[in-house]
Order: structure tokens, then sequence, then C-alpha cells
């Protein structure tokens, strides 16, 4: 549908006659005495057919570009039908530790031990697209925690940021209270009711300003949901000294989930535990199936500006208009 932003334009169309008519009224003004005489009579009886009709089609193209003008003035845009966008249902924010210990090679997947951060990377990655509506942000967390995507409806660029993290890059311990604290820095700036962060670690808060109980407090009191997720295998069997026998690990014994439970505690959110690819994978279905906050639902309609066609048409008539007018004047 077309729409006009400035319709009272059109008031403007008789504007040429207007002016012609009051620079003819003063052109017409007669002294107090006159001598009549028959030279006008003359000059009309002698002017040529040609001459004539080449006024009239002038005066035909002056009005069509004073019209496109005016039509471009009055600023047309085409409005399309009603879109629906996207609603927000949560504020969500993902930490994830890439410390050097999520190096460690104890998840499996298709038969095959790899490392922890490739199997969240490929876990997270997937809870990510499947966020339509949510705002979704990332802190990355080692030694030092990093903002790495403000909150964002752009799903993809989260997940792209998520999965060219290298491990180690933030440093080699863990910083899970500044983790928190710079996640909740970000979400209290927002309106939303719902704000909600997931804190996925391997190890035990051992470096950085802010502990992490002081953290969740502090969420707690901006009402930020914390659900905390401890990853790593309890049992590892390693090769025996010396090559002989095997022996059973625990690569998982700097996990500190005492802290992750009560910083879950704290904020009303709840703790788990991945000790495996299907498990981790299960707790982030549980983590989906949370109620988003009840939004109306927001629309918008597309407009696209339309007066660059007419006034394209203006200019290019003007541009003809000139070369016209320049070659009869060659001619004449």
């Amino acid at each position: 549908m077309i729409e006009w932003l400035w319709p009272w334009v059109a008031a403007l169309v008789p504007l040429p006659l207007v002016v012609r008519y009051i620079i003819r009224t003063r052109e017409r003004a007669q002294a107090a005495l006159t001598v009549p005489t028959l030279q006008s009579f003359s000059e009309v009886s002698n002017a040529p057919a040609a001459a004539e009709q080449s006024r009239r089609w002038r005066l035909l193209w002056l009005w069509l570009m004073w019209l496109l003008l005016l039509i471009a003035a009055a600023r047309p845009q085409w409005t399309g039908e009603p879109v629906t966008l996207p609603t927000s249902g949560r504020d969500l924010m993902l930490a994830v530790d890439i410390s050097g210990s999520m190096a460690t090679e104890d998840m499996e997947v298709n038969g095959e031990y790899v490392d922890r951060l490739r199997v969240v990377k490929r876990v997270v990655g997937d809870f990510v697209e499947a966020r339509k509506g949510d705002r979704v942000g990332l802190v990355l967390f080692g030694t030092n925690a990093y903002l790495q995507a403000p909150l964002t409806f752009d799903l993809t660029s989260v997940h792209r940021l998520l999965i060219e993290a290298p491990v180690g890059i933030a440093g080699g311990k863990t910083a899970i209270g500044d983790a928190i604290g710079l996640a909740v820095k970000r979400l209290r700036m927002r309106p939303q009711e719902d704000k909600i962060l997931i804190l996925l670690t391997d190890g035990a808060n051992n470096v950085g300003e802010v502990a992490p109980q002081k953290a969740a407090e502090l969420a707690a009191f901006d009402g930020i949901k914390i659900y905390t997720i401890g990853v790593g295998a309890e049992e590892m069997r390693m090769p025996g000294l010396l090559g002989f026998g095997r022996r059973t690990t625990n690569p998982s014994a700097d996990l500190d989930e005492d802290t992750l439970q009560a910083v879950a505690g704290t904020t009303g959110g709840r703790y788990f535990r991945a000790k495996d690819t299907q498990g981790l994978t299960e707790i982030y279905d549980i983590i989906d199936a949370l109620e988003p906050i009840d939004q109306d639902p927001e629309t918008y309609r597309p407009i696209q500006a339309l007066y660059y066609w007419p006034m394209s048409g203006a200019l290019l008539l003007f541009a003809l208009f000139l070369a016209v007018d320049l070659r009869g004047r060659r001619g004449a």
C-alpha cells in the first residue's frame, strides 16, 4: 500500500498558474493614456504554427516536471504487510570456562575420547541455535573473564564466537566469581524480568577479584537466576607406572561442587553435574524447557521509500529539456 508522508504538498499544484497570473497582471498594467496599434495582431498572425506547437510541448514538459517534483516532495512510501518480530522470552548469558583444564580428554563422542571444550562447544552451540526469541550473550573465562558477545538476537554470531574460542586463551586458572560478576553487570542493565545466567566450569575458583558467593548475592539482588554446570568425568583409566597395568584417576577432583551448588541456590537456580556428553545434552534440554515470560507480540510494517523514482524522472526530463532547448537554439 502506498502512503504519503506530506500529502499537503498537493496544494502546491496550481502554484505556477498563480505565479503566471500575477506576472501577466503586472505586465498588463496600462498607463493613463494609450494609443491603440495593430502590432500585436500582426505578431500573432505571423507566428509560425510550428513555434506555437513547440511552445505547447515545452509547457507540457515543464508541467510534468513540476508534478514529478511535487510527488517526490510528498514523500511516497510503500508500506508492506505486518511482520511479527521475535519477542524476547529471556535475557540469557552463557559463561563458559575455557581454562587449561578444559583440554582434558575425558568426554566420549562416537566411541572416541575428546577434550571437554570440544563437547561443550557442540552441546552449547546447539543450545544457542535453539534460542529463538531469546537475547543471548557469551562470557568466556579462565584466569580473566571476557565479554565475548553482548546480549543479542544474532545467535549465529554468538555460536561462531563460541566455536572459535581456543582452550587456555583466557589463562590457565579459573575466575568463576569474576565471570559471574561480568555477566551480572551486563544483565542488570536489561529491563527484562526473566534474566538467566548459565555457568559451565570444570574447576574451582582459584583467582579473581570477586568471590563466587558474593557475585551470586549480587545476582540475586538484581533478580538474576544462575544455573551452574560442573563438567568432567569422575573416572578415567590411565596407563600404570612404567607402562604396566592401568590405574584409575578422577579427572574432576578439582571441581568445586559445593560452591557451584551454593551459587545456584542463592539465586533460585539449580546445579547440574555433567559426567559425559549425554548428561550434558540432557542438562541443556532441561534448561531449554524453562518457560519464558509472556509478552505481547511485537509487529512492524516494512516501509520502502519511493520518492527517488519521481525525483529521478524529474531530473531526467530536465536534462532532456535542456538538451532539446540547446539543440533548438543552435538550429535557429
